[in-house]
């Protein structure tokens, strides 16, 4: 007979939450950006560096990874839904604060109220609430909620850019701090529930150690070979996201063409992360990792051969192409190596080292701009980073294939 909650997994109602989960991750993800669109003249009217105001929004991020962990574990124990909310809360009062003081304020209100209490609770959390709901399409839904920084990337850049060219950068960020808290709570409050945890831990595949599902490797070991590999991919992902709009500014392009540039990046990120989600549901998650990074490297490549126009727009895609498919495969591998009981930090945990990643690539172009007046050593360092990824993800996906058959001589 089946269990009650059995009906409800990879079924309508699953992939209306995990569309509800999208949104609120969209809008969450968005905070960060105000900074990053506004990096110029928030630069130019505090007198402070570009490294200095880069390393907001890696504050921001690093903020998250460390919250990530705790906040996984809360929502696994309270709920995901009043979670969901309490980073809500501290994701607006986080840009209020910003909107209001100085460097300082920027820091505390994006890095500890907006990061690590705010972002953080619709990041890691999310991710692992909606795998719960899914079994066959699990790829594909994981997929789906992990695009939010890439909705969040393609529409959200625009309307920043022209609130700060229009009503400065202060107002814009406590404009954006009311639309948040009144978005993301009312959509978690009428869609968020609590998953069908009991289907989900029936039906998932394999037992959480040991044998097989962790590669031949002891469970902790595996884990922390995809935190290298996530943090050598992460770097270099977040470059772009985060210095497309002062780079354009270098090269003498309009102000909207960088914020254009952002947008068709992550705007091809969230078409292509689908593709990359039915993949992983076809071939699993270790081999969609190592395409996808081949496709980031491809693009940080790119990044370094040309500072023209048109093929910086091309560049811009194929990047977005490439790293739409690393995070949600991250989740994947994890769901398909480890038990659901043990998603609940074994994601946040992966992910933890993802953000420190971002937040490095977020701070370190900005850092090696002001040393060299330039962002093409900073596309060079994440370069020897992606590779290294990649050096990572291949001996893993080795590890994956069956053990070749010797004959015997006759």
């Amino acid at each position: 007979m089946n269990s009650p909650v059995e009906p409800l997994v990879d079924s309508r109602a699953a992939w209306i939450i995990a569309s509800a989960a999208l949104a609120i991750s969209s809008i969450g993800f968005a905070s960060p950006l105000v900074v990053a669109v506004a990096m110029k003249p928030i630069a130019a009217e505090l007198e402070t560096s570009r490294s200095i105001v880069s390393g907001v929004v890696a504050l921001s991020y690093l903020g998250s990874a460390f919250g990530g962990i705790l906040a996984g574990w809360l929502a696994g124990k309270f709920g995901v839904r009043r979670i969901v909310i309490f980073g809500t809360a501290m994701m607006a009062l986080g840009l209020a604060v910003s909107s209001q003081g100085g460097i300082v304020g920027i820091y505390v209100g994006m890095g500890l109220l907006a990061g690590l209490l705010g972002v953080s609770a619709v990041g890691s959390p999310l991710l692992t609430y909606v795998s719960l709901w899914f079994v066959k399409r699990r790829g594909s839904a994981v997929a789906l909620i992990s695009s939010g920084q890439a909705v969040a990337g393609a529409l959200f850049p625009p309307i920043l850019q022209w609130g700060v060219d229009e009503l400065g950068w202060r107002r814009t960020m406590a404009l954006f701090a009311l639309f948040i808290f009144v978005s993301i709570c009312s959509l978690a409050l009428v869609y968020l529930r609590p998953p069908p945890v009991e289907a989900a831990t029936a039906k998932a595949s394999g037992p959480s150690t040991g044998g097989n599902t962790t590669l031949g490797f002891r469970p902790n070991t595996l884990m922390v070979l995809l935190m290298v590999a996530v943090f050598c991919c992460c770097v270099p992902m977040a470059m772009p996201m985060n210095h497309i709009p002062a780079y354009c500014g270098d090269l003498a392009f309009p102000t909207q063409v960088g914020a254009a540039m952002l947008s068709v990046l992550l705007g091809v990120a969230f078409f292509a992360r689908q593709f990359w989600g039915w993949l992983a549901d076809k071939i699993g998650g270790f081999q969609t990792l190592l395409y996808s990074s081949l496709v980031q490297v491809t693009g940080v490549l790119g990044y370094l051969a040309t500072q023209d126009l048109i093929p910086l727009f091309v560049v811009s895609a194929i990047f977005g192409i490439g790293l739409s498919g690393l995070l949600p495969s991250y989740v994947m591998v994890i769901r398909q190596c480890y038990s659901a009981q043990e998603a609940n930090w074994r994601v946040p945990t992966v992910m933890f080292a993802g953000f420190l990643g971002m937040a490095s690539g977020g701070w370190l172009p900005g850092e090696l701009f002001d040393r060299f007046q330039s962002y093409l050593p900073a596309f060079g360092t994440g370069l020897v980073l992606n590779v290294l990824n990649l050096a990572v993800l291949l001996f893993l996906v080795l590890r994956t294939l069956p053990p070749r058959r010797v004959l015997a001589p006759v």
